[in-house]
């Protein structure tokens, strides 16, 4: 049984956020919970991943050990928890859930715990046992009753841009969104966040006041620009000058400013100039715009094609992706570009596809393999196709990219993207 399906063994049915489930294991467990370096918190809907992988090679390009906590996993669970600066072993992992699970079992072992609040006590439990200078966490979803939430002193919070997503859990509407997310904010203590739509932003000023949070908003507080090769962020601490970062997209930017205005708010004399202009050119954050160079798949493309991968899933994400095909990075010549998309049902397909329009040659679906919550090739084939898309479905990735080389004629740049489950799958078949 792999890690995956065991912990979904204590996974109730349908799940109720709630912070109560895992306050009660972590009080079992001896609160590790309050055992930690000092923790910065993110929540958002976009760039959170990315803004915490900018933060951790900030950190580390200062000598600091880093703890991070992030979700989902592309390849392997291991990927969710980073010991000092580590992904977590096998052993220790395993180790670790012996030790949850024995005490879930002596008191009962009958009441449910969602696969995220067990997996979160397990990383928090991990955290309080080796030294380290920082922990990074991130939020699942939400913020509110995210399981995260249960750090009560973090050093500094911090706000990706909120949008809509996971409306099965908190719903459609944009300022209760917002609330559920800017309630990572503690008493006291700094929060940053980015440019936010001007409903979410009224929000997150109305819960900062609420529990007396300094705020340092972007384009009040901070900004950032890019400046010749280099990029240019005003911190309130002062004006910082690093390179472009490696990651590659105008979004990325945002987040990457982000990540610097945090790390400076921490008031660590170790994170200097250098550090962050180290972490700006040594980050790698897997299936973001990432550019695949090895496996089956690259073996299948002539000379001078390409093959990227991204792992965003909603109409932020799309139209992120679809700002940066407009100064695709590195293009010294145009080419066309052919989607290969996959996606899962509690998603918004056109939402995610319609910012695509206007660049992509064909759009081929596929249904993602193994995964009971994907929409089928076919009916995703249809939403683009009524989306005005050259569409058609496909049996799997490699199939569509057989389809995409027998009908172009130039060399081309395929895009596989809609989904980390499916960016996840990728990676493990050409790595």
């Amino acid at each position: 049984m792999d890690v995956v399906q065991r912990l979904n063994q204590h996974h109730p049915k349908v799940i109720d956020l709630s912070l109560e489930r895992i306050e009660r294991l972590l009080e079992r467990l001896g609160n590790p919970e309050d055992q930690l370096p000092p923790v910065i918190h993110i929540a958002g809907t976009n760039g959170k991943g990315s803004s915490l992988a900018f933060m951790r090679a900030i950190a580390e390009a200062a000598d600091l050990k880093v703890h991070a906590y992030t979700s989902p996993h592309l390849v392997t669970f291991n990927e969710r928890i980073r010991i000092a600066g580590e992904i977590i072993s096998d052993q220790a992992l395993l180790d670790l859930i012996d030790e949850v699970e024995t005490v879930i079992a002596d008191h009962g072992g009958d009441e449910p715990i969602t696969f995220f609040e067990i997996t979160t006590a397990i990383a928090l439990l991990a955290f309080s046992r080796t030294p380290a200078d920082l922990v990074l966490l991130e939020t699942g979803l939400g913020g509110r009753l995210d399981a995260t939430n249960v750090i009560q002193r973090p050093a500094v919070t911090a706000l990706t841009p909120i949008s809509h997503d996971h409306a099965g859990f908190l719903g459609d509407d944009l300022a209760g969104i917002a609330f559920e997310k800017a309630a990572i904010m503690k008493p006291g203590v700094a929060c940053v966040t980015t440019k936010q739509d001007p409903i979410v932003l009224d929000v997150i000023r109305g819960f900062a006041e609420d529990v007396d949070a300094p705020l340092i908003v972007e384009d009040e507080n901070w900004w950032v620009a890019i400046k010749g090769e280099q990029l240019t962020v005003m911190t309130p601490e002062g004006e910082i000058e690093p390179p472009l970062p490696a990651l590659p997209g105008p979004h990325q930017l945002q987040n990457a400013g982000l990540a610097i205005v945090a790390m400076a708010a921490l008031g660590d004399d170790r994170i200097t100039r250098q550090a962050v202009a180290k972490g700006m050119s040594n980050v790698e954050w897997p299936a973001r715009l990432q550019k695949l160079t090895r496996g089956p798949l690259i073996e299948k493309l002539p000379d001078n094609w390409e093959l990227w991968l991204d792992g965003g899933h909603n109409p932020a994400a799309g139209k992120a992706i679809a700002a940066t095909l407009k100064n695709w990075p590195g293009d010294a010549i145009e080419k066309p570009l052919h989607l290969i998309t996959g996606l899962i049902n509690t998603k918004d397909p056109s939402g995610y596809l319609a910012p695509f329009k206007d660049h992509a040659e064909t759009l081929t679906t596929v249904t993602i393999p193994g995964e009971e919550a994907s929409i089928s090739a076919e009916d995703l084939s249809k939403i683009a196709g009524e989306l005005g898309f050259a569409a058609r479905p496909a049996q799997s990735v490699s199939d569509a990219i057989d389809q995409i080389r027998a009908e172009e004629k130039v060399p081309a740049r395929i895009l596989i993207c809609g989904s980390l489950y499916l960016a996840g799958i990728i990676l493990k078949d050409n790595n």
